[in-house]
């Protein structure tokens, strides 16, 4: 079956690895070569960070492209294609707000690593974090901070996940947005700035069209890029409103969704 398909985005939590953060290596090894010789690319696109998400293709990450921290960081192979930069009186804004709500339990995400204030979260969350954020440190206060932000990632109780994120989009007017894949987790990112204006930059280095992209997904936070993609698939185990926002719903992730089509897209 031939195809024009010269991009392939996938998410990672919930689309691209199993539960307990694994995929068929050999196997995405020989899609990923059949792509490659298809001249067509491959972009991990994920709200995590990138040195978390480099990490799962060890050997192998330089031939990859990724849109790390939901689009607020891309890289094109080795090279830095683009880092948001949150202005200052943003991150005043949204570590003041955070602040106002001791439930939450705040990350300020920067280019050289990612940030937890101490005493305004437990050891607990650190190491949990530090799974997701494989460059972490503890600092005193994030106003100290020197470093690029790129964007926030507060944790909320789950069950309030839509109420903060609902707060997050009042309160800050525009300055900065929400973004959620569920289950209490936020991110609080530049306007414009998500995983399909990173495909969009990647798109326009290598000359190809929406068309010619597809996107796998299952969270709400791969809305935009599932919209963006001329092939878009959204996992079995998706929400309602991400299956409605994608052409297609392929097997879910501990099915091997993602490579069960790309075997039938690459034959």
């Amino acid at each position: 079956m031939k195809n024009n398909i010269k991009m392939v985005a996938v998410d990672v939590d919930g689309t691209f690895v199993h539960s307990d953060y694994t995929y068929d290596i050999p196997r995405f090894q020989r899609i990923l070569r059949r792509m490659q010789d298809a001249d067509c690319r491959f972009v991990v696109a994920s709200g995590n960070q990138y040195y978390q998400l480099r990490d799962l293709f060890p050997g192998y990450y330089d031939e990859l492209s990724f849109v790390a921290e939901n689009g607020a960081f891309v890289k094109d192979r080795t090279d830095l294609v683009f880092a948001a930069d949150m202005p200052k009186e943003t991150i005043h804004a949204v570590i003041d707000l955070c602040e106002e709500y001791p439930e939450i339990s705040n990350v300020m995400c920067g280019v050289n690593s990612a940030y937890c204030q101490r005493g305004a979260v437990s050891q607990d969350f650190f190491e949990v974090t530090s799974i997701y954020y494989h460059r972490l440190k503890w600092v005193d206060h994030f106003k100290d901070v020197e470093d690029q932000i790129l964007k926030f990632a507060p944790t909320v109780p789950e069950e309030k996940t839509y109420f903060y994120y609902d707060l997050f989009a009042e309160r800050l007017n525009g300055k900065a947005e929400p973004t959620t894949s569920g289950h209490g987790s936020i991110d609080i990112i530049m306007p414009g700035c998500h995983k399909a204006s990173g495909l969009a930059r990647l798109a326009g280095r290598w000359g190809i069209s929406p068309m010619q992209c597809a996107a796998f997904g299952d969270g709400g936070n791969d809305i935009e890029m599932l919209r963006y993609c001329g092939h878009s698939y959204a996992m079995e185990n998706a929400s309602p409103d991400v299956k409605k926002a994608a052409k297609h719903v392929c097997p879910s992730n501990e099915e091997d969704g993602v490579l069960i089509t790309l075997e039938r897209l690459f034959e």
